[in-house]
């Protein structure tokens, strides 16, 4: 397959795309750079300007500000590529939207926030629709058979069935690659394995200043990364990984300065923290609130750790931390497809449930993630049944299903309690 052969890789957001062009004036497409955005929003775009082009970059800021009427023209749906150097576009969008009363108008696209949002009047409710893009998912990069969906999970959870063809090598490749399109289609895996380094260099040096024309440390970024990666899954104050750092950082640095720094790679959706899940209770049982920190894809926190695929093999407790960033990743993409968000549960004594997916009609699962082997697998299961006995049945749901998440294993199947075991490799939207 040749390198350029993503262009037209089977990707969830592409259904999702039409089917919000049919329903809203504009959609908003989101996400870090490098995962697809552009490319997904060309196949369905009728024109399309670039405002990043070097060689008319200078013009269409010209005419952001003195005629940005002039941007919108072409056929529809027209694709406002890197729309975020010209904030006005936005509200101008917005306007042409309104009042052409039609769907399925612009798409824009954005690898970063606007570092100006006082160009922006309207917030857009009523005429944009948003699709965050995230790096590919196994089953997007052909290496999960698919034949576990997450939707039939929460209608025929006795019905599964599936096989993994996924080792443990090749999980620890996959966290080391990412799911970046360029590096997803490589022939040859040291050259795949490169392009992530490659993208770090990029954030720390110039992608984490230029997102708000801040001037910030490069060396500081990377150890804030580094610090990032090594609390993957963890809800870490901001205190703590400042502590971390410091054991490196030979000036001295605040909360204040490091949380600027996370602000900027949230921007440019480097970082994607995962918010805590509220359910019912039986018991007064105080629930933990913070965010748990998590990349939004694997390697980058293996090039911040500057680790390879044989240094997980050799570390199984960094790889159980990284495959579990990898898993959050999939299921993101998984459950945005389904109208669902995922969320994490951990509670003041402890019990915890690492994703808990979350639909829009109330219904939800609860899932741990482990490595796999009968040990962790028992004690997922354990998880999952205690938390289960706290919910509060007369005020919600039941779960849908409670699942175990693993990266090696041959087959998904039910156990005798009702908890159901899935390899990663077989699991989709």
């Amino acid at each position: 397959m040749s390198d350029n052969a993503f262009k037209y890789s089977k990707r969830i957001a592409d259904i999702l795309l039409a089917e919000k062009l049919e329903t809203m004036g504009a959609v908003l497409i989101e996400g870090p750079k490098a995962c697809g955005k552009t490319t997904t929003a060309e196949q369905q775009a009728q024109s399309i300007i670039y405002m990043d082009d070097p060689t008319s970059i200078q013009q269409n800021l010209h005419l952001a500000e003195t005629d940005v009427k002039r941007l919108l023209q072409g056929n529809n749906p027209r694709l406002i590529d890197e729309w975020q150097i010209a904030p006005q576009i936005w509200d101008a969008v917005r306007f042409e939207a309104d009042h052409r009363k039609a769907d399925g108008l612009f798409i824009l696209t954005g690898s970063a926030v606007p570092a100006d949002n006082s160009k922006i009047q309207h917030t857009g409710a009523g005429r944009f629709a948003w699709l965050t893009m995230r790096p590919m998912t196994l089953w997007e990069s052909d290496e999960s058979s698919g034949e576990v969906s997450l939707k039939s999970l929460f209608t025929h959870p006795e019905k599964i069935n599936g096989e993994s063809s996924l080792q443990l090598e090749d999980i620890a490749y996959v966290i080391c690659r990412g799911g970046w399109p360029k590096s997803v289609y490589k022939k040859n895996k040291a050259t795949a394995l490169k392009q992530v380094y490659e993208y770090f260099e990029a954030i720390t040096r110039s992608d984490i200043s230029r997102v708000d024309g801040v001037e910030r440390n490069e060396f500081r970024a990377k150890r804030l990364m580094r610090s990032y990666a090594r609390l993957q899954g963890a809800m870490t104050s901001i205190q703590t990984i400042v502590e971390d750092m410091r054991t490196n950082e030979v000036s001295n640095i605040s909360d204040e300065t490091i949380a600027s720094y996370i602000k900027a790679l949230k921007k440019i959706f480097v970082i994607e923290d995962m918010p805590a899940w509220n359910p019912n209770l039986r018991s007064k049982t105080a629930i933990r609130t913070s965010d748990t920190r998590y990349f939004v894809d694997p390697s980058l926190a293996v090039a911040a750790l500057g680790l390879g695929p044989n240094d997980l093999i050799n570390d199984l407790n960094t790889m159980g931390l990284l495959f579990e960033t990898l898993c959050v990743r999939d299921l993101r993409v998984y459950a945005e497809a389904n109208y669902g968000n995922v969320f994490h549960y951990r509670d003041k004594n402890g019990l915890e449930c690492d994703a808990v997916v979350h639909l829009r009609n109330g219904n939800y699962g609860l899932i741990e993630i482990k490595l796999g082997g009968e040990k962790l697998i028992d004690e997922g299961v354990a998880n999952l049944i205690n938390l289960e006995n706290k919910l509060d049945t007369t005020k919600m749901k039941k779960p849908s299903f409670k699942m175990v998440l693993t990266a090696v294993g041959q087959y998904a199947y039910m156990r005798t309690d009702g908890v159901m075991v899935v390899p990663i490799g077989c699991l989709k939207d």
